[in-house]
């Protein structure tokens, strides 16, 4: 048996991979590589450059592969660039997940673990958010994957196929080994970005939006490691392969913190202050979210070892820094 990954060259994914191979699991990854990197796919892992747009490429995987499930991150994730172009959105994150389920079903995989978003929830302040809460996107890419998660809900009732979506919050930090990080150029997450301009790597750092109700104005996420968050699919996996039911499981902390904590914590780690410009709010921005994770826990056992902001941004610069190494090694005369 295999674990197909789709989307195993990019951040998550990657861990994922890593997280696999450690686990005992083969893999195989799809990936065209659009935004993620052939180093970061770990050696031991097959790699398949291509686009899970291709069904007969993507069913020849499965067969050829002995696939028993797949995790599928494969997708696009950048909020206002959802907001501009909504049609890529729902091509790449919606139209293209249902032809890998198709692709699936065709093939008898039974076991499906999808990449979700908290972005499906849309605004919903500083409580903790349950899995039953409204469902209101502020953004096509959050209306994408929840078009994603109808898909699959209908497809587990027709088809022998059953599904774990897991809602991701704020992914951020890298692997404690060094292996793997966020290496996506022009990336547009917080914590990254903020790592990015410590080091000099950006001029700085916009925050979008001072005039939101929450206590300093700015916008609030909970923040969880991606060592937690991959873990979370090893157990997902686990209870599938066990024969349990389809469900929806938040991933987070259950701890907000606001844009101008998260460059604080940024600026203690490094003791270097970050050149801050402040913007206009960006659309499809959410006021606030946090986690109710307590479905992830009683459902496969979750326990997160890594719940700490220092930490994320520890391991996220760290990372940083390894990467600046390894592009100048890359453009460095003679390698």
């Amino acid at each position: 048996m295999a674990v197909l990954v789709t989307g195993g060259a990019g951040y998550i994914g990657s861990h994922m991979v890593w997280a696999l191979l450690d686990a005992g699991e083969d893999v195989v990854v799809i990936d065209r590589l659009s935004t993620g990197f052939e180093w970061a796919v770990a050696p031991e892992a097959k790699l398949c450059v291509g686009d899970i747009a291709d069904k007969e490429f993507v069913t020849g995987i499965i067969r050829d592969n002995g696939v028993d499930a797949i995790i599928h991150f494969a997708g696009s994730i950048v909020v206002p660039e959802s907001v501009a172009d909504p049609l890529s959105y729902y091509g790449n994150n919606t139209s293209n997940s249902r032809t890998l389920i198709e692709a699936a079903v065709e093939t008898g995989v039974r076991n499906f673990i999808f990449s979700s978003t908290a972005a499906v929830y849309g605004s919903v302040g500083d409580e903790p958010v349950t899995e039953d809460q409204p469902r209101n996107p502020d953004s096509p890419y959050g209306m994408s994957k929840l078009m994603t998660e109808i898909i699959l809900a209908d497809v587990a009732k027709a088809h022998d196929l059953r599904f774990t979506a897991l809602r991701y919050f704020n992914v951020a930090g890298a692997d404690p080994k060094g292996r793997t990080g966020q290496s996506t150029r022009g990336a547009t997450h917080l914590i990254k970005v903020a790592c990015e301009a410590a080091l000099g790597k950006r001029a700085g750092i916009e925050v979008f939006g001072t005039d939101y109700p929450t206590p300093d104005g700015t916008c609030i996420r909970d923040y969880i490691h991606v060592t937690d968050l991959v873990n979370a699919h090893l157990l997902a996996l686990r209870r599938l392969r066990a024969g349990a039911d389809s469900i929806i499981a938040n991933c987070g902390y259950g701890r907000g913190y606001s844009v101008l904590e998260v460059l604080d914590c940024v600026q203690r780690v490094t003791g270097k202050p970050l050149p801050v410009r402040y913007g206009a709010r960006r659309a499809g921005d959410a006021v606030a979210i946090v986690a109710n994770a307590d479905t992830a826990r009683s459902a496969f056992g979750w326990e997160p070892a890594h719940d700490d902001l220092v930490e994320i941004v520890s391991s996220a610069l760290a990372w940083e820094e390894s990467l600046s190494r390894r592009n100048s090694l890359a453009t460095s005369p003679g390698t």
